[in-house]
Formats: C-alpha cells, sequence, structure tokens
C-alpha cells in the first residue's frame, strides 16, 4: 500500500501567518504553485493560502472598483480609476496572511494511505493537503499535481 510519505514533496514551502499577501504573491509566482501551507513560529500547519483565497478576499474587501473586472488598464482609463487600482493593490500587498488564509485546514500524516488523502480532496474539494509530523509540524504536501504524477508514472 502506498502511503503519504511515497508521493509527497518534501521540503515544502510554506509561508508564516505574520507575512503579507505580497511575499505569498511572490513565492506563488515564483514557484509556479497555485497555494501554500501557513504556520506559525513553530512551524505547526495553521492553514492554507492560495491564490483563490486572495481573489475572494478581494472581492469581499473590495479592493478593486467593481467596474474592473478585467483589471486591464487602457490609455483610455480615467486617472481616478488606475489610483483607486493602485491603492487597491497596494492595500491587499499589505494584508496579513492570517486575515485571509483558510484557517480549516485537512492533513495527514506519514503513514496516510494515498487512496484517503486522494478521498479527502475529493470529498472536501481542496487542491492540497499538508503532510504533518505527530507533534503537528510541516513535513511535506500533496497536491492534485502530485497525485496525477503519480498516476502517470504508475504502469498497470
Amino acid at each position: 500500500m502506498l502511503l503519504a510519505r511515497d508521493i509527497m514533496t518534501a521540503p515544502t514551502i510554506s509561508i508564516n501567518q505574520g507575512k503579507t499577501v505580497k511575499v505569498a504573491l511572490d513565492l506563488l509566482a515564483e514557484h509556479n504553485i497555485s497555494g501554500l501551507p501557513v504556520v506559525d513560529d513553530d512551524e505547526n500547519v495553521v492553514g492554507v493560502i492560495s491564490g483563490s483565497d486572495i481573489m475572494r478576499y478581494s472581492q469581499n474587501k473590495k479592493v478593486l472598483p467593481s467596474s474592473s473586472t478585467s483589471f486591464w488598464v487602457s490609455p483610455y482609463s480615467e486617472t481616478d480609476d488606475i489610483a483607486t487600482i493602485r491603492n487597491g493593490f497596494e492595500a491587499l500587498h499589505r494584508t496579513i496572511i492570517k486575515d485571509v488564509m483558510t484557517k480549516k485546514v485537512y492533513t495527514a500524516n506519514f503513514d496516510t494511505p494515498i487512496s484517503e488523502v486522494a478521498q479527502l480532496m475529493i470529498k472536501r474539494k481542496i487542491n492540497r493537503v499538508p503532510v504533518v509530523t505527530d507533534d503537528k509540524k510541516l513535513a511535506g504536501i500533496i497536491s492534485r499535481a502530485d497525485l496525477v504524477k503519480f498516476m502517470a508514472e504508475t504502469e498497470n
């Protein structure tokens, strides 16, 4: 039986809950990933932040004007609109991860069967499951991409 330890990605890119959304966005872009485990100062998993979380927070807080659905700034944009968009992004960038992250985290341990991880992702409609040690420290992560890669490499 294959276990979480067999396909998890480790070491894992994570972010501290006290960092800003700008730092999270930079990590997501730099590593071409869609989400990160969020840890506290003791490396305990306390949440997950994804591009979807950031977009949802932006909408809920009306970070950008509702007329700006495409985020496209044309040469014909009003100066006030451009300033509003710039101010919205600056405010978003300064926001603390703890205020944006998903706090309900589903985790696995090293010995969790891969089939259970996959079922958890499907049931909870999540894209990543942090793998934690017995004392809840981050040890790795399993993403949907990891599961797809594993299935693709498995021979019949």
